[in-house]
């Protein structure tokens, strides 16, 4: 379940509180985000909608540790990240987010097999474990007979699952997806969506999505629309989308 009120007692995976950020531009300030509250549990897919400006990729880089409030906390999994150091930040990055850009951030130097291992090399795996982590994330995006092949030899959808398999292969707590389908044609668009979810529904993932597609939108379970730094509930998708 979803919540932007704030209310919630505890036991979300990811409790944000009072965030604000405030960007500084000569002598003006900036509000991209006031006050925002939200709670997310385990297994659910949230899409957020919004204008251009609204703050949408902010409350993305928050969430994973990528950018820090002006004000507020974030705690995803009983860890507050916004007290943490840039240190044990970047640590806890990298064992607890996947990045899934529009833009799929391939090294065009590397094959499918290479990209998606790179994550890995950060950890203590062994080789062979690598292996089977690398070999299990491409399966799942059905990319096995591709692992080899470098960028420029896999179609735009093909790269944005390399991408996904990256994201995956370390088994993170939670997938930030930023307009992971904006730079696909429909049916490859739809392809992603799908994959992205059979990630929530047969493996339980979490996934926050920021998209300006309302199709794209309408696959997550709950939508909620960012205006002028605030969040408010869909009113346009006709639904609750999960929200109480």
């Amino acid at each position: 379940m979803v919540r932007v009120d704030g209310l919630n007692q505890g036991g979300a995976l990811i409790e944000v509180r009072s965030l604000d950020k405030t960007y500084q531009r000569g002598s003006e300030e900036i509000h991209v985000l006031q006050g925002l509250n939200l709670d997310v549990d385990e297994g659910d897919f949230v899409a957020f909608m919004g204008p251009s400006g609204s703050g949408k990729t902010t409350l993305l880089n928050l969430l994973g540790g990528l950018d820090l409030p002006s004000a507020g906390s974030i705690v995803v999994a009983g860890d507050e990240i916004t007290s943490m150091s840039g240190h044990k930040l970047a640590s806890w990055r990298a064992r607890h987010v996947g990045f899934i850009f529009q833009m799929y951030n391939l090294i065009p130097v590397l094959t499918a097999y290479q990209n998606v291992e790179l994550p890995l090399l950060l950890t203590t795996l062994s080789k062979a474990e690598r292996r089977r982590h690398v070999e299990t994330a491409l399966a799942v995006v059905d990319l096995a007979d591709r692992m080899h092949h470098y960028p420029r030899q896999l179609s735009g959808g093909q790269e944005q699952r390399v991408a996904i398999a990256r994201a995956v292969v370390t088994d993170p707590t939670f997938l930030l997806c930023d307009e992971p389908t904006g730079d696909l044609d429909r049916a490859s668009a739809e392809g992603i969506l799908d994959l992205i979810h059979q990630l929530v529904d047969k493996y339980g993932k979490t996934v926050l999505m920021v998209t300006h597609d309302p199709r794209a939108a309408e696959r997550a379970g709950v939508i909620l629309h960012l205006e002028k730094g605030v969040l408010v509930e869909c009113q346009q998708c006709g639904r609750s989308g999960g929200m109480s």
